[in-house]
């Protein structure tokens, strides 16, 4: 060939679209039987391997009187000796139509996570049978395996059809067998190729003895399998993956776009500090591109200089993936290590990573029968559906809709191995949240062994521990009567601690944002910290919306209701909105989320203890409040 032609011939290869399958099946179905097969017929392998297949099969092989075409996959010294697959194999083939990576997985269930490793980027799977024996358990768990990761096409593989007689009847009732089980799962695109892996037949040419079925052969279609539309190219997904500075004057922003299509001239939004910009070049390793799609990667300048930074993610303005800490999952275990529910774990995602846990265990599947039953943690192989609650916010679409961005895989913080991957499903709803989330599991809080009585401390400080909680809406003056009471009650001589929702958020519950999951665990932290402070014989005064009856239920069930006491400031939105007009603009005009009384409810509180109604902030009085603890015994008596 001359050099003119090499190059064409390079070129024609370059643009053959790829496709990724694995094989899957019981022990000894066939599967490495199957890829060595195709390796073959379609005269992709070298002298040397066809030397060395020839060579291992005289002293190694199991076909009797056949080439055993499976050590062309089989490497490991135990997968020749036992005759079945124990690691992934990959192989790497092309044809004049199509290119393909080929992953063979093991067929054992104590294996179930090495099938997973080889799944996860596959676009098909094949699962095979023995046409023996049908659809057996192992097949229905391949089978489930490929439709939880995601996989749109599965071709059936009935195997062994040489020792069936090549019968019709035979490969018709385990289609059909096979194809009543996919009712129970989501694998749009399914087809039954009848095949003889080890003669040949229906695997490149069309067998004569099977001239009943009219159908493809395999490679034929694994050639023409269609799997461009499996790609998302609607929602624009751009996990940004490194900041690019070679010059004074250019700030890129590397990664592979995940989904979606990117124009120069779009506009983008920076989640999650939801900053927009527009793209003013889009550079790749050839030069500037007008466009780009998955999986290309690229870097992108934007006309603004914005705090963009590894984890970030670009996106449309209208085409916004969900933002959340709380999500179900489902989970595939893959450590030897067993599940343990109160280790933080690594949570890899996209480009970012955070800490998490894993709240609760809705449910572990038998992957044999598909049945569900609760555990309390999951051992290697197990899978399951979870809720998980991470330390930042994660943004992610459902595993369905985009591979990419709602997958992640957990990593153990003192091993650093990865102990599971897992599929996104969505969002928590409210009604769903796990107590483990909102604290109703933790309403009791344990009693500490003080060797200073509660009598001993209230004698010393001359006042019972007690909490004051101050609720109202945003502006309606609750900061500056806590902060009134406090100096009224320090002139007095009692000790007191305020807490201020601002300062908690700044420390303690610094990763926890507005939503009502969120606030539920914000609030809870603040209430075990007065709890804490009321035993030892100090009141604390708390400043917090606290927007709905169960959350100020909860947070009084923690501290103790004897020891809390519902202060609320009531006052109307209206007059809430001249006292701070900049916040209730922003949310108004979405700018910001989760205000109570504005995008979320607040629920005024039902039978408060004290009720202090205004219309200006400085006509608080903590008189009221001074002369109600007077009252209850929790300070002493007006001077």
């Amino acid at each position: 060939m001359t050099a003119v032609e090499v190059a064409e011939f390079l070129d024609r290869d370059q643009e053959k679209d790829l496709l990724r399958l694995l094989t899957a099946g019981s022990v000894d179905d066939g599967k490495s039987t199957l890829i060595g097969r195709l390796l073959f017929d379609s005269k992709k392998l070298y002298e040397d391997q066809l030397a060395a297949l020839e060579r291992d099969n005289a002293r190694e092989g199991h076909a009797e009187n056949d080439m055993d075409y499976a050590l062309l996959l089989d490497g490991l010294k135990a997968e020749r000796e036992q005759g079945i697959t124990i690691d992934v194999a990959y192989r790497y083939f092309s044809t004049n139509k199509r290119k393909f990576i080929i992953a063979d997985t093991p067929g054992h269930e104590q294996y179930t996570r090495n099938m997973v490793t080889g799944a996860s980027t596959a676009n098909l799977s094949i699962i095979l049978v023995d046409a023996r024996k049908g659809v057996i358990a192992q097949t229905k768990r391949h089978t489930f395996l490929a439709s939880l990761l995601g996989i749109k096409h599965v071709v059936l593989a009935v195997n062994k059809m040489d020792l069936m007689e090549y019968s019709q009847e035979v490969f018709e009732a385990i289609s059909a067998d096979y194809k009543n089980f996919l009712t129970r799962l989501n694998i749009p695109d399914v087809h039954c190729i009848p095949i003889s892996a080890l003669k040949g037949d229906n695997v490149v040419e069309h067998s004569e003895k099977m001239s009943w079925y009219d159908g493809k052969t395999m490679l034929h279609f694994l050639e023409t399998v269609h799997v461009g539309s499996d790609q998302n190219f609607i929602d624009f997904r751009y996990p940004v993956q490194y900041v690019l500075r070679p010059s004074q004057g250019y700030r890129g922003y590397a990664a592979k776009v995940a989904s979606g299509i990117v124009r120069k001239g779009d506009e983008l939004v920076v989640l999650p500090s939801r900053k927009k910009s527009t793209v003013t070049s889009i550079t790749t390793y050839d030069g500037e591109r007008d466009d780009a799609f998955p999986p290309m990667s690229v870097a992108l300048t934007l006309a603004d200089e914005i705090d963009i930074s590894r984890g970030d993610m670009l996106v449309h303005p209208d085409n916004m993936p969900k933002v959340e800490r709380h999500f179900e999952s489902m989970l595939v275990w893959m450590s030897e290590k067993p599940m343990e529910l109160n280790t933080q774990y690594l949570l890899k995602h996209t480009s970012s990573t955070t800490r998490a846990r894993i709240d609760k265990i809705r449910y572990r599947i038998d992957v044999n029968t598909l049945s569900k039953s609760d555990c309390d943690a999951f051992e290697l192989n197990d899978i399951g559906r979870t809720v998980l609650t991470t330390n930042k916010p994660l943004c992610f679409d459902s595993y369905q809709k985009n591979k990419t961005t709602g997958s992640f895989i957990l990593i153990d913080p003192v091993s650093f191995n990865t102990v599971a991957v897992g599929m996104i499903i969505d969002r928590i709803s409210e009604e769903n949240m796990p107590s483990r989330i909102t604290g109703a599991d933790r309403s009791v809080a344990v009693e500490t062994r003080s060797l200073v009585s509660t009598s001993e401390r209230q004698e010393r400080l001359k006042q019972k521990g007690a909490t004051v909680w101050i609720t109202g809406l945003h502006g309606s003056g609750k900061n500056e009567l806590a902060y009134k009471l406090e100096r009224d009650l320090f002139d007095r001589g009692a000790v007191t601690v305020t807490i201020d929702g601002s300062v908690v958020r700044s420390g303690l519950s610094r990763e926890l944002d507005y939503t009502p999951a969120d606030r539920a665990e914000h609030l809870r932290r603040v209430a075990h910290m007065c709890h804490m402070l009321n035993d030892q014989g100090l009141i604390t005064i708390c400043t917090f919306i606290s927007p709905d009856e169960d959350i100020r239920r909860q947070v009084a069930e923690i501290i103790g209701r004897d020891r809390f006491h519902l202060v609320y400031v009531d006052a109307d939105k209206e007059f809430c909105r001249e006292q701070e007009p900049d916040l209730y603009s922003k949310v108004e005009k979405g700018l910001l989320q989760y205000l109570p009384g504005v995008d979320v409810p607040f629920e005024p509180p039902a039978e408060p203890e004290v009720i202090i109604s205004q219309r200006h902030v400085d006509m608080l009085d903590a008189g009221l409040l001074v002369r109600y603890l007077q009252e209850h015994g929790i300070i002493g008596g007006a001077e």
